[in-house]
């Protein structure tokens, strides 16, 4: 591809990875250490998504692919990196757990919520009947001291397990945080790269934005998004369970999805949003 076909989009990728790089200077990842984890990913890309039908690419397409040196392309796949995927793992067992613990019955109590739970029990709900219903490859004593760490699940005085107002509102620690916002982000980013490469965009991708709004409005649009956005999740993850445990035993069983929600906004002095004009949604 010629240069004149991708300095557009240079520019658009430009403002795409700004929000990145303010985290990466705030967390002390400095321009040649994220080039070296970017040269990573892009030969892991490659590999993985630019095959010929089943055989993977050889290194010297993938050079040809990324620009990156067949020596370093060699030396990346002779040495594959599997910490993601074992932190993204834990995290996703522990969301597991307190999503099946608000949706799952006998877990709730009449009104929704979330009932308190005893570490065990002979018969009847407990904590560890609940990691033990989801998988039973995981220890149900692991999960509620990371729980307990994290300040997601409390203790009670007269020994139950009570889940914490904040664990709806994600992880407690700062390596699962950032795991959730790589989860995150990546699969809202991954979703509408699917939509700008496909005709037509496969993936449901929407937003309203609004601006010359008094910081009051902003406040009363975004208590109200709030509410909605909690429903909506709170009424997925229950039927989202229920379809899970009736699938459980189909061969094709396997995909995954994750629907998310985010409200952002700027102040006076933020730059200007060049989309401004009144509202509207994205393609």
């Amino acid at each position: 591809m010629s240069s004149v076909d991708t300095e557009p989009f240079r520019r658009v990728l430009k403002g795409l990875i700004r929000p990145l790089v303010r985290i990466l200077i705030a967390r002390g990842i400095t321009a040649p250490a994220f080039y070296r984890l970017l040269k990573t990913v892009y030969v892991e890309v490659a590999e993985k998504e630019f095959r010929i039908g089943s055989a993977p690419p050889t290194d010297s397409r993938i050079t040809l692919l990324t620009g990156v040196h067949r020596r370093d392309v060699r030396a990346i796949l002779s040495d594959p990196d599997d910490s993601w995927e074992t932190a993204r793992s834990k995290t996703a067992t522990i969301a597991t757990v307190l999503g099946q613990w608000m949706a799952r019955e006998p877990y709730r109590g009449a009104d929704g919520a979330p009932i308190p739970l005893p570490r065990n029990a002979d018969e009847g709900p407990s904590f560890e009947a609940l990691v033990q219903g989801i998988s039973r490859d995981i220890r149900a004593r692991t999960v509620l001291d990371e729980v307990l760490r994290q300040g997601l699940v409390i203790e009670r005085e007269d020994g139950l397990l009570q889940m914490a107002d904040g664990a709806v509102a994600g992880p407690g620690s700062e390596d699962q945080q950032a795991v959730f916002f790589a989860a995150n982000v990546g699969d809202h980013m991954a979703a509408a790269a699917e939509n700008l490469l496909s005709d037509p965009p496969p993936f449901y991708e929407r937003a309203v934005f609004y601006n010359r709004l008094s910081p009051a409005s902003v406040d009363q649009i975004e208590a109200r998004a709030r509410v909605l956005a909690q429903a909506a999740l709170e009424e997925l993850n229950t039927e989202s369970s229920a379809l899970q445990q009736a699938d459980s035993a189909l061969e094709d069983g396997l995909e995954r999805y994750r629907f998310g929600l985010y409200f952002y906004r700027e102040g006076a002095a933020a730059p200007k949003d060049p989309s401004e004009g009144g509202d509207g949604e994205s393609d």
